[in-house]
């Protein structure tokens, strides 16, 4: 068994790219918060003991675990508890964004890449679903959870039991 990717290019209607925008903006909006809350525990624990900081420093007790994807994501369901916007966006592409976030982290650590950076409007272009449901395609559209039936268009023929395992918007 081989895996064998396509690439479509989407045609949403208006409103699915307004819709695409809005999450775009939210999921940016995320991985800044949560690569906020990590460099700030960083912070916290390179605290020179020979000096005092001229600057406020964000002090965090030292008992607090080391934020991850696993309790980055409980702490996501519940501020979507307390901010409504998160409940538009599904649930798995807010999850897709903070594991980018931790695959960063993993590179830096492990291939000696360069500090996470902050995105900025416009900078972060796509986003994930992991798990886009049973049989999504039909008739040269796709079905998206929450956004619903997407166009494409469809260059060439997929295979009639072809299984569709992640769909993105690049």
């Amino acid at each position: 068994m081989f895996c064998l990717t396509y690439e479509f290019r989407l045609k949403p209607s208006k409103q699915q790219i307004s819709v695409f925008e809005d999450w775009l903006e939210i999921n940016r909006k995320v991985y800044n918060y949560a690569l906020a809350e990590r460099k700030h525990w960083y912070k916290s624990r390179s605290c020179q003991v020979n000096y005092c900081s001229l600057h406020s420093e964000y002090i965090i007790e030292a008992d607090t675990p080391r934020p991850t994807f696993v309790s980055q994501c409980r702490s996501l369901t519940i501020a979507k508890k307390q901010h409504p916007d998160l409940k538009r966006v599904a649930a798995q592409v807010l999850q897709q964004t903070l594991k980018r976030l931790e695959n960063a982290f993993t590179s830096m650590w492990e291939n000696n890449f360069g500090f996470p950076r902050f995105k900025k409007v416009g900078q972060l272009r796509s986003f994930v679903f992991s798990q886009p449901g049973k049989n999504p395609l039909r008739n040269g559209a796709v079905k998206l959870p929450v956004i619903g039936w997407v166009k494409f268009r469809s260059s060439r023929n997929i295979p009639e039991d072809a299984v569709v395992k992640l769909a993105s918007r690049c």
